[in-house]
């Protein structure tokens, strides 16, 4: 039961930031984008960039933010890259890597260009 509460919690809390970022003018080009070594929540297109986003929900702003790690951080720019190869640009397309916290109230806070240099 608990597997599916939090499967649906993450669902509802990735729909919560979706509007948000369709909200100030992005346009989805994937969700759930499922590459060989992982999985991209969320990936937008503002102008000629392209964002990738990672949704974490826990209690806290800051407990889900403990809820990422190198080794995942690694398979989102991995996913990405290949991700990016189905793309016009390519690898030399503009890309930003978000991450969207969601706590227990449901409350969003996008942290941008969290996994880039």
């Amino acid at each position: 039961m608990t597997t599916s509460r939090n499967y649906h919690a993450g669902l509802a809390a990735e729909g919560s930031v979706l509007r948000q970022y369709l909200a100030a003018g992005y346009e989805l080009l994937a969700q759930r984008f499922r590459g060989l070594r992982g999985e991209i929540d969320l990936v937008l297109r503002k102008g000629a960039s392209v964002i990738f986003v990672e949704v974490k929900k826990s209690r806290s702003f800051d407990a889900a933010l403990s809820r990422l790690g190198p080794a995942q951080i690694g398979r989102i720019f991995d996913t990405a890259a290949e991700f990016l190869g189905t793309q016009p640009g390519g690898q030399l397309t503009d890309t930003r890597f978000d991450v969207a916290l969601v706590n227990a109230n449901g409350q969003v806070t996008v942290m941008e260009n969290a996994l880039g240099p």
